[in-house]
């Protein structure tokens, strides 16, 4: 039950009326995954929050990973992982169970819960319609993939059908042989390759911090300029690395802005998106 007065909710929605009227037509690629994922309530917390935005003239594109079900999923038949550089290494064996569970469970999961709102979600794997084009990260990963080339079309044509794209993030290269891509990546890519007008990563802290182990010193707000030279250090090492080179690469190719916020926060996309004060970190372009 709400436990605000009909004067306070009228009061936020009041506030809110400025922003969606400013994102109104625009693209904004959400990249879902981490405590959100599989958290029932936050779950469908998110799921409610991409339908509102799409309800408000926002064009929402969603791109999921799923570490933890492929964890899963790999303990259970009793194949061991291993992590080179925080990078699953990835056999034909694991590539099969990467599939399967990307694809078909944890991105038709997110579709599902989208739709109940209505029939407007709709999945996609990276290897449909040549999505994205990858090559081989490296030979000691296997089939893990990065980035050639993203050919949006297909997210195009389901924007303008008014539908939620759900992206999974498997590539191919020009052969047919799919590839592991990390979802942060495939995230910054993507908004770049649509012209987004904002990427937004949820993690499990509520932003960049100069020092991770410090909440008090969160980063708000960063150019791309002065977020450069800190990928590497204490401030951007380990699972940061390539969630903040992804928004550096978003930015740095005409995406407006970045941010990177607590997605075990409720509502925390509404909040980013429809207050002033914003939550988490924002990244500029230079």
């Amino acid at each position: 039950m709400s436990t605000h007065t009909p004067e306070e909710t009228a009061s936020i929605l009041t506030q809110a009326l400025p922003f969606i009227q400013q994102f109104a037509g625009s693209t904004v690629v959400v990249k879902f995954g981490g405590n959100a994922m599989i958290d029932p309530a936050l779950f469908t917390t998110f799921a409610a929050d991409i339908v509102l935005m799409h309800s408000v003239g926002i064009k929402p594109i969603v791109v999921h990973g799923g570490g933890p079900q492929i964890g899963a999923l790999l303990n259970k038949v009793g194949k061991e992982t291993e992590f080179v550089d925080g990078l699953r290494v990835t056999d034909a064996e694991t590539l099969d169970i990467v599939r399967m569970v990307l694809a078909g469970k944890v991105g038709r999961d997110i579709v599902a819960e989208i739709n109940v709102h209505g029939p407007l979600a709709v999945g996609v794997s990276g290897e449909d319609a040549g999505l994205i084009r990858a090559e081989p990260y490296s030979a000691e990963h296997g089939f893990v993939g990065q980035v050639v080339d993203v050919n949006p079309d297909i997210i195009q044509r389901l924007l303008a059908e008014g539908l939620i794209p759900v992206v999974s993030t498997i590539g191919s290269d020009e052969h047919g042989q799919a590839y592991n891509i990390n979802a942060d990546t495939v995230a910054g890519h993507l908004a770049a390759a649509v012209d987004a007008h904002k990427l937004i990563m949820l993690t499990d802290v509520e932003g960049l911090r100069r020092d991770p182990h410090d909440p008090a010193t969160l980063i708000s707000e960063i150019t791309s300029t002065e977020l450069h030279p800190l990928v590497g250090t204490e401030t951007v090492s380990g699972g940061m690395i390539p969630k903040v080179e992804a928004c550096l690469h978003a930015v740095d190719n005409g995406v407006d802005s970045a941010h990177m916020i607590n997605g075990t926060v409720d509502h925390v996309l509404l909040l980013e998106l429809f207050t002033v004060a914003g939550i988490g970190t924002m990244l500029h372009p230079k």
